[in-house]
């Protein structure tokens, strides 16, 4: 099966990379796109197979939102409800979250961003103040957690070589669009320093979804002599969100842009104000021998309004990664080793107030008599080791090992003299070992393997049962993953082809079940089989002096099944795995003009989706065009100027963009399973760039 779809593709798909050779002293708009593409670099050390997306994938979407951008990555995939309201899966684990991201790791300049229950915001960050994002699918980044979901590595944007320059990028369109993000960026070979200040309005497609953010970036490091440079890194975002929430099928069908009438009646939103804060300092004791260390602080400040009530959170936490590398002599070759330890502590206070938006004359939401008062303690251990040896010319092996040791310490404030339900729960330490292997046939093309052995934890909903006491049954999610892959290129990097095949078998599955509209419970309740074929081929075609195409397609074929699960009484075992899409992909062109002209054509289609454990409904399967294009010129030395223009959904297609799985309806109501995409919108920006 896997076999036929990747030659049936090779067939029908010709694909293309642009790769251009650029002068340093004559750098535009678009150039700087395709410059800083081919600076991309992995963090993941070593062997490890990750992908990694920069300006020139950006480049084909809008600024407001990443998440085209990332759905354009084979076996990655983001649900997104709203601008606030993203769920990201990997090779299908994720999938069967409810809300938000967990079961992988996230980093910001390699500084952990998950929180202690394994939470991730991708909204939290400004996509323009990026210079990249590298993934890394299934649980082998060992030294990035070894979550099943694999990890999530986001880098800031920085100075393209010795150079002090100034931009602004504002960007209006459709639903009162307004994104403004100014930049500083300057490097003099000691000082590294980069200032960012992004505003993002928008009134939103539906009903109740205007969003406001405004985000501050700082990211500076100064080498201090030959030995040891400090870095400062400081992101803080602030942003209000009108919550529409999710539509039933006779809702979206009759219109896709009202908001949930309870929703919109209490007018639900949702607050942020978070900060991270980071401190590292680089140590070479050698030429062969160097340590990167970081202390940080994370502050994150947040209230829902629901209209089944209000919710005030903070969380505070803080902790400390220290990495150590090393390059040795092996066979007369170089082989290197690293290894380190990341420790995460945090402090979750979550408060739940009655909403008596009933009485409060039409004005929304209004903050009621405290309900309950809660507080949890968390704490993670990641300890890992990674060793690289060149066996052969050819062959390379690399073996990892992860350590990890989860506890959560859940105090009841609220009944703390009535009715106690404090508790622990400390996760025995569970043991990660990972191999990597490669065998390199050529300068063009080479082979990869892994075995790799993953966890995911319970969050803090599904380590409590229905009254609100920690379960002590609930486990951790285990799975061993499998894959093999290959990556070619022709002899002038024309023609590039990425080839991945896994098979990942999840143990302890656990299930999220929603009993009332705002309890969750979860369980393990039996075991799935992820497998998929990841497909990316790109071309690149100078089709006369003027006139330069690159057409790629990406896509993603999966197969995943539930082994073993049974809810309740009833038996699901075989039934497609729930929330993921069995095809996926992205095609498009991107097209380049007279040096000073572009244009960019991408398609993603999402086939339908099993939204009951049952297999008995299902989403209807889409398919959506985007359409970029724009102009730059250089008009002197020092001023460059980018106008750009983009279409989204360009057909005007009606789709659900995120969806809920096994979602019960309350009071009369049908079940909500569907978050509506927008109808046909527009976005104009324009780009003044200026170098001392």
């Amino acid at each position: 099966m896997f076999k036929s779809c990747f030659c049936l593709f090779l067939v029908l798909t010709n694909v293309l990379l642009a790769q251009q050779k650029i002068a340093k002293d004559s750098i535009t708009q678009l150039d700087e796109v395709i410059l800083l593409d081919a600076l991309k670099k992995k963090n993941a050390s070593g062997l490890i197979s990750s992908e990694v997306i920069a300006a020139k994938t950006f480049q084909n979407y809008s600024p407001v939102s990443m998440v085209n951008a990332m759905n354009q990555i084979p076996g990655v995939y983001i649900f997104s409800g709203a601008l606030n309201t993203n769920r990201i899966t990997v090779r299908g684990v994720g999938a069967r979250t409810l809300f938000g991201t967990d079961k992988l790791r996230m980093y910001y300049d390699d500084i952990p961003v998950t929180d202690g229950s394994g939470l991730s915001t991708i909204e939290a960050f400004d996509l323009e103040n990026l210079s990249q994002i590298e993934v890394i699918k299934g649980p082998k980044a060992t030294g990035f957690g070894a979550n099943l979901g694999g990890a999530l590595i986001l880098s800031p944007e920085e100075a393209l070589g010795k150079s002090t320059n100034f931009s602004n990028n504002f960007t209006t369109g459709s639903y009162g669009l307004l994104k403004n993000n100014l930049s500083f960026n300057h490097f003099d070979g000691k000082l590294r320093l980069g200032l960012q200040y992004g505003h993002l309005e928008t009134n939103g497609y539906r009903q109740n979804s205007a969003f406001e953010r405004d985000g501050f970036l700082l990211n500076t490091s100064y080498q201090i002599n030959v030995k040891n440079r400090i870095s400062l890194l400081i992101n803080h975002i602030d942003y209000k969100a009108q919550i529409p929430s999710s539509l039933g099928a006779t809702a979206f069908a009759e219109d896709p842009q009202q908001a949930t009438f309870t929703w919109r009646v209490s007018q639900g939103f949702e607050e942020n104000n978070s900060t991270l804060a980071g401190l590292s300092l680089n140590h070479n004791f050698s030429e062969k021998f160097e340590n990167t260390t970081s202390v940080f602080y994370s502050y994150l400040d947040k209230t829902e309004a629901a209209p089944f009530g209000i919710f005030d959170e903070i969380t505070k936490g803080f902790g400390f990664r220290s990495r150590f590398f090393g390059s040795f002599n092996f066979k007369d070759k170089k082989g290197n080793y690293s290894f380190g330890t990341e420790l995460l502590k945090d402090e979750y206070d979550w408060d739940r107030f009655q909403n008596l938006w009933r009485d409060n004359d039409e004005n929304g939401s209004l903050k009621g008599d405290v309900v309950s008062r809660n507080k949890e303690f968390r704490s993670q251990l990641n300890a890992f080791a990674i060793l690289m040896l060149p066996i052969t010319e050819k062959f390379s092996a690399q073996f990892g090992l992860n350590l990890n040791k989860t506890d959560y310490d859940y105090r009841d404030i609220f009944n703390d003299e009535v009715d106690n339900k404090s508790a622990t729960r400390e996760f025995k330490a569970i043991l990660l070992p990972s191999l990597n292997l490669q065998y390199k046939a050529s300068e063009n093309h080479r082979v990869f393997a892994n075995i790799s052995r993953g966890f995911s934890n319970p969050t803090l909903e599904e380590t409590l049962n229905p009254d609100g006491v920690v379960n002590p049954n609930i486990s951790q999610e285990t799975g061993t993953n499998y894959e093999i892959g290959t990556q070619l290129y022709t002899d002038e990097r024309k023609l590039q082809l990425n080839l991945s095949l896994y098979q990942m078998n999840i143990n302890n599955l656990l299930v999220g079940e929603r009993i009332e509209q705002d309890i969750f419970v979860g369980k393990n309740a039996g075991k799935t089989r992820h497998q998929g074929v990841e497909l990316g081929l790109s071309y690149n075609w100078q089709l006369t002096k003027n006139v330069h195409l690159s057409p790629f397609i990406n896509y993603t074929f999966t197969n995943h099944t539930f082994i073993e699960f049974i809810d309740e009484e009833e038996d699901f075992s075989g039934n497609q795995l729930t929330g993921v899409p069995k095809h996926r992909s992205t095609s498009g062109i991107q097209a380049r003009f007279f040096e000073n002209f572009y244009s960019n054509l991408t398609v993603q289609h999402v086939s339908e989706i099993s939204l009951t454990d049952a297999a008995d409904l299902f989403s209807d399967p889409y398919a959506i065009a985007n359409i970029r294009m724009g102009y730059f010129n250089k008009l002197s030395d020092k001023l460059t100027l980018g106008i750009d223009f983009g279409i989204n959904n360009f057909f005007d297609a009606t789709y659900s963009q995120s969806v809920l799985i096994n979602t019960q309806g309350f009071g009369g109501g049908e079940p909500r399973y569907f978050y509506p995409g927008d109808a046909r919108n527009f976005y104009g920006s324009i780009r003044l760039g200026y170098k001392l």
